[in-house]
């Protein structure tokens, strides 16, 4: 792995059991996660999904890559564009520093609205 080095895309359907099953899972059970009438009731247009849901994606997304032996150090990530039901976000990934068996990777998941996630992710790739 080197600086410059770009991750496959990984595609991820947005379906309305990842949502809910993400936040009952992640135990946040705010009504915005599993309610769609409550959620339009308080402004959004539909349910939507919880960052740490997203997170996990994010991880997900760096160990397939990287491969079991991998060890994330820290997943520092900002949300912007919601993730709702019936929407496919793809996410990217760049490599921007190496040192030694560490990386730092600038992940970015985008949909249909834009960038629902960006941030970076600082893991180890034991030789």
């Amino acid at each position: 792995m080197k600086p410059g080095d770009e991750l496959p895309p990984l595609t991820v359907p947005v379906t309305r059991t990842l949502i809910v099953a993400g936040a009952v899972a992640s135990r946040d059970y705010q009504d915005v996660h599993h309610d769609a009438e409550l959620a339009r009731e308080k402004g959004a247009p539909d349910i939507f999904m919880n960052i740490l849901t997203t997170n996990g994606l994010v991880g997900r997304y760096i160990t397939d890559h990287f491969g079991p032996r991998a060890v994330l150090h820290k997943v520092a990530i900002r949300l912007g564009a919601p993730n709702h039901p019936g929407d496919t976000m793809v996410l990217t990934g760049t490599v921007t520093e190496v040192d030694g068996d560490t990386a730092q990777v600038r992940v970015v998941g985008a949909n249909g609205l834009g960038h629902h996630v960006t941030g970076t992710v600082t893991v180890e790739v034991p030789r």
